[in-house]
């Protein structure tokens, strides 16, 4: 099923307009992701060598982090979402899960917070849950 991009005359944020935003993650289609995304966009990493992780700024950077993710986990699906919204500010919940290319099961509970301008990402700060191994 095709993401829907498309900008509108509405340029509210809301959970449909984050529902499309993971279902383009889902479906591993970097174009449809991109499309969500402003041109001077910036993508915190839940790990790095900074307290915020490691910063992504500009588009065609945080396209290239993002394959990079798609590459160490081919499978790697966000479920069990919940979205809010308040303003130009969001936040999703999500599982997040697949098995790396070393073939290590990942499983995590994660969130993002995002910043708008319009209906386009200007931060995605990204955060997972670290799982102790028993």
């Amino acid at each position: 099923m095709p993401v829907e991009t498309t900008a509108t005359t509405d340029d509210t944020v809301s959970v449909e307009l984050l529902d499309a935003i993971m279902e383009a993650f889902n479906s591993h289609d970097l174009d449809a992701i991109m499309a969500f995304f402003a041109d001077d966009c910036t993508f915190d990493t839940s790990r790095g060598p900074e307290p915020w992780g490691q910063r992504i700024v500009g588009k065609e950077a945080v396209r290239e982090a993002l394959a990079a993710r798609f590459a160490g986990i081919p499978d790697v699906r966000y479920d069990a979402d919940r979205h809010w919204v308040s303003g130009d500010l969001a936040v999703s919940e999500w599982l997040v899960h697949g098995t790396t290319v070393d073939g290590i099961a990942v499983k995590a509970r994660g969130c993002d917070l995002w910043e708008f301008r319009g209906r386009r990402i200007v931060r995605k700060d990204s955060y997972w849950k670290t799982v102790d191994p028993s």
